[in-house]
């Protein structure tokens, strides 16, 4: 008997490969999970995706269809000594009985490094088919040591079309779904819970749920679900995006990006996903800053003025209005002229730095404050650049083993064209000089 107190997401959840929706790329035809269910040839695996997208559920199907004892762990509430317990059991019942124990570790990523070392030996001695899933990406959340002895699967936001087929059949399941309350929800109601739910089947099985119990019984008690129910039912859209976690830095990724491509409407869209859920607008403002050197540099030097001006602005009025600043100034760095000359010369004389060390600086450009140093040769031979034409001199400043040396290269961009022109010109008074 189906408690349907329980939520419907759990109650949905599906206990057969064949109910299962979505993620075709490990399941179709000759796929790797599929062939390793129906093969029953267990595998070390990390399953990696978005909320909601069957991470759990696989898991249990995988050792449903493998007979295996099934040990679910959550690494919110589980130790490492329930760890170790559940290993040493797994241990003495695979060498009494021949039994597989499944090792199932639900947000692996909240293990630290050095809990996560615990699996590591019984991984490696086939002990435990280990299957962890988590939402964030593994390549920093989890130690390199486990990532090589496990495969990690990724799994992708449902589509729509997924979700819909998932909608579909709890209205119409009786036992374990909605059937018996005699809903009615049109497609456009069911989109509209799609488009809120951002690939997510718990939130979309949740919203539903909700919608359902909020709905007005009709003629012939039947509920219809309309698009003002569904928004009584979400509240509020929340954008997926932990500010914590790999989507954070996929979008300032995005962000940074499409200011580098010129592309204004992108940059505006990737702002206000950040801002509006909820990132520190003062981290996207450090960002700008960052970018107007890196990208534009000198291409236009007030891009740096106008980064460190929105920074201000936000600082002085705060939210929600100070959200404006930030798209002013993300709009100026997208259309500003770019340039990463000033960056890759940085890079060149940093190199430049560590290849060569502490170098001496020339005598004739050192100061001479005392008699002693005037002795030593200190500022000897050093040219007044004021006392002459164009206030330009032929007089080396580097240190003698990197004389000529180029670390600077101006574009034909924005300002850097007329920087490019008086070094040009530098260049040219400095030969006359000679």
């Amino acid at each position: 008997m189906i408690d349907t107190k329980t939520p419907l997401s759990e109650r949905m959840r599906p206990e057969k490969l064949e109910e299962f929706v979505g993620q075709d790329h490990l399941l179709g035809t000759g796929k790797l999970l599929r062939r390793m269910m129906e093969g029953d040839e267990l595998y070390s695996i990390i399953l990696w995706g978005p909320p909601g997208t069957g991470k759990t559920t696989l898991a249990h199907i995988i050792a449903a269809a493998s007979k295996s004892l099934f040990m679910p762990l959550s690494a919110v509430t589980s130790s490492i000594k329930e760890v170790r317990e559940i290993i040493a059991q797994a241990i003495k019942d695979k060498k009494e009985n021949g039994r597989q124990t499944i090792l199932f570790v639900d947000e692996i990523h909240r293990f630290n490094k050095a809990q996560q070392d615990a699996f590591l030996p019984h991984v490696e001695r086939g002990d435990i088919v280990f299957i962890g899933a988590t939402t964030e990406n593994p390549s920093f959340e989890v130690i390199s040591p486990l990532l090589s002895r496990t495969k990690v699967l990724v799994l992708k936001a449902l589509t729509d079309a997924s979700l819909k087929k998932i909608l579909k059949r709890a209205l119409s399941d009786a036992e374990k779904g909605l059937g018996r309350l005699a809903l009615l929800a049109e497609d456009d109601v069911l989109e509209h819970i799609i488009a809120y739910s951002q690939g997510d089947a718990r939130v979309a099985l949740n919203t539903l749920e909700i919608a359902a119990g909020i709905a007005p019984k009709g003629s012939g008690g039947i509920r219809e679900l309309t698009q003002e129910i569904v928004e009584e039912a979400q509240q509020k859209k929340m954008l997926i995006y932990d500010k914590a976690g790999e989507e954070h830095y996929n979008i300032i990724s995005a962000l940074h990006k499409s200011m580098r491509n010129s592309d204004a409407d992108a940059s505006l869209y990737w702002l206000v996903r950040m801002l509006e859920a909820g990132e520190d607008p003062l981290y996207i403002a450090r960002r700008l800053v960052r970018f107007a050197s890196e990208d534009i540099g000198n291409a236009d030097p007030r891009a740096l003025q106008i980064a460190l001006e929105a920074k201000e602005a936000f600082h002085f009025i705060g939210l929600p209005e100070g959200k404006l600043a930030l798209a002013q100034a993300t709009i100026y760095m997208a259309t500003a002229p770019k340039s990463n000359a000033l960056y890759t010369a940085y890079l060149r004389a940093a190199q430049a730095v560590e290849q060569t060390g502490a170098l001496p600086v020339p005598l004739h450009i050192r100061n001479a404050p005392t008699s002693l140093m005037k002795n030593l040769g200190y500022g000897k031979d050093y040219k007044y650049a004021h006392n002459y034409t164009g206030a330009v001199v032929d007089m080396d400043c580097l240190p003698e083993e990197l004389q000529g040396k180029k670390f600077y290269t101006p574009s034909d961009r924005g300002y850097e064209k007329i920087i490019k022109e008086r070094m040009e010109y530098v260049a040219k008074k400095k030969k006359e000089s000679c």
